[in-house]
C-alpha cells in the first residue's frame, strides 16, 4: 500500500511534497473520477507544481505560500479530481489581481483554548491558512486527543480531503469543511443560497487505503459543470435547474444563471424535492454553512461576496473553514483501530455485487489508484485548460512545460 503521510508546511520541499500524491482528495463521490477528454498531452506531476508555484510567487505570494497552494492544486490533478485542480489557477491569478485575496495577507489567532482556536485569514489565498490551521488542529489532538480550528476571511482552499487526510500520518482521523458563495438551491426553492459546502473525512486503517469521504453537499460540485461545458455536452438531469427551478442538461447555462443571480443553481445532494431525499442533502449543506461561516464568524449564505465583483468594488469574500483531528489512541489502540478498518472494508467490498458491477469501492480508493497511474504517466490536461495556462504563463512570463 503507498505511503500516505502528508508534507509539513513549514519544510515544503519538492521530494516531500511530491512523495505522497494518494493522500489527497477531491470534492467528488469516487465514483467519479476524472472526466478528462481531447487531452492535449500529458505533464509531469513535478513540472505541474513547480509551474503554478512560479505563478503563484510572481503574483507576489511568499515561496512557501506559493508551493502550498500549487500542491494543493496540482495534487487534486494527479487524484483524478480535474474540477479543482489547475483548471482553477485562473481563479486565484484573478482573485490576486483584482485584490479580493491578499498575496501577503496579516494572519492573526483571533482566540485559542487547548482545543480549539479561530484563525483570522487576512483575505489570502485559502490553501496556506487551510493547511496550518490542520496543523494546529493535528498538534492539539496529538496533546489532548482532539483538535477543531476555525478559520475566517478566508478564500477557496481547493480540495477538503487534502487537509483531513493530513491527520492521517499521525494516527488520528481528520475532519475539513468549507463554506462557498452561493450556488446551491435550497429544497424547494429556485435561488441559489448556499455554497456546494464540502465534508471530508479521512481515517487511517492497515494494510488496506484509509478511508476518505469528501464530497460536496451538492448534488455535484460547480466544477464539474465547468468540466461538461469544457467538452461540449450535456450534464446529466438532476445536478442543477434553470431560474424556475426545473432541472436543466445545459451547463453553461446552469452557471450562467448562478453566478450571474438570474435564479437557479445547482441541485442539493439527493436531487429536486424530497422523493429522494434532497432535503437531507439541503440539511447537511446548511450543517456546513453553520460550523464553517456562523460559528467562525465569517460570511454565509448571501452575505458572501462574489468573486465577480463590479469593477472597483473589491469586498472580501470571507469564506469560514473548519478543521479538526481526533487523536485514535485516545479512544482505542490504534493498531487495533486500523485492524478493524482493513476488516471493514473487505467485509463492504467482499459483499455480493449489484448485476453488471465487477467491483465494490470504498470512498477514495479510486483516486488512489488513479494518482498512481498519473504519478507513472503524467496528467493529462484538457486543452482548453492548457489554452488557460499557456495565457496565464504568456501574461507572467513563467514557462509552461509540456510533454
Amino acid at each position: 500500500m503507498p505511503d500516505t503521510t502528508m508534507p509539513d508546511a513549514s519544510v515544503p520541499d519538492d521530494a516531500v511534497l511530491h512523495a505522497d500524491i494518494g493522500a489527497l482528495a477531491g470534492y467528488d463521490k469516487p465514483a467519479e473520477t476524472s472526466t478528462v477528454e481531447h487531452s492535449d498531452g500529458l505533464i509531469e506531476a513535478h513540472a505541474l507544481r513547480d509551474f503554478c508555484a512560479q505563478v503563484f510567487q510572481r503574483l507576489d505570494v511568499p515561496e512557501e505560500d506559493a508551493r502550498i497552494a500549487a500542491d494543493v492544486l496540482v495534487s487534486s490533478d494527479l487524484r483524478g479530481i480535474d474540477s479543482h485542480g489547475v483548471a482553477r489557477l485562473h481563479r486565484y491569478v484573478r482573485g490576486i489581481r483584482n485584490g479580493i485575496m491578499l498575496p501577503r495577507p496579516e494572519v492573526s489567532v483571533v482566540s485559542e483554548t487547548a482545543t480549539t482556536a479561530l484563525i483570522d485569514g487576512g483575505a489570502g489565498l485559502g490553501h496556506p491558512v487551510s493547511y496550518r490551521a490542520m496543523q494546529r488542529a493535528i498538534g492539539k489532538a496529538l496533546e489532548y486527543g482532539s483538535g477543531f480550528v476555525s478559520v475566517r476571511k478566508s478564500n477557496h482552499f481547493g480540495i477538503a480531503g487534502y487537509y483531513a487526510m493530513m491527520a492521517l500520518e499521525h494516527d488520528c482521523i481528520g475532519i475539513a469543511m468549507t463554506n462557498a458563495g452561493r450556488l446551491a438551491v435550497p429544497t424547494f426553492g429556485r435561488e441559489a443560497m448556499l455554497g456546494t459546502n464540502p465534508i471530508a473525512v479521512a481515517a487511517p486503517a492497515g494494510e488496506d487505503y484509509p478511508f476518505v469521504l469528501d464530497m460536496a453537499t451538492s448534488t455535484v460540485p460547480m466544477g464539474k459543470l465547468e468540466i461538461y461545458d469544457r467538452l461540449e455536452k450535456p450534464m446529466p438531469l438532476g445536478w442543477a435547474t434553470d431560474e424556475t427551478g426545473t432541472p436543466i442538461t445545459d451547463a453553461g447555462r446552469a452557471m450562467r444563471l448562478a453566478r450571474r443571480r438570474h435564479g437557479g443553481g445547482l441541485l442539493p445532494l439527493g436531487g429536486a424535492g424530497e422523493q429522494l431525499s434532497g432535503h437531507k442533502g439541503y440539511g447537511l449543506a446548511l450543517m456546513v454553512e453553520i460550523l464553517t461561516g456562523v460559528l467562525a464568524g465569517a460570511a454565509y449564505s448571501d452575505l458572501i461576496a462574489s468573486e465577480a465583483a463590479p469593477e472597483g468594488e473589491r469586498r472580501p469574500i470571507n469564506l469560514g473553514h473548519l478543521f479538526g483531528a481526533l487523536r485514535v489512541d485516545a479512544f482505542r489502540p490504534a493498531d487495533g483501530f486500523k485492524a478493524a478498518m482493513d476488516d471493514l472494508q473487505r467485509r463492504l467490498k467482499n459483499t455480493p455485487r449489484a448485476e453488471g458491477q465487477d467491483r465494490i469501492y470504498v470512498h477514495g480508493e479510486k483516486e488512489y489508484e488513479e494518482s498512481e497511474r498519473r504519478s507513472r504517466q503524467g496528467i493529462p490536461l484538457n486543452r482548453k485548460v492548457v489554452a488557460s495556462l499557456h495565457q496565464i504563463a504568456s501574461e507572467l512570463g513563467v514557462s509552461l512545460p509540456m510533454a
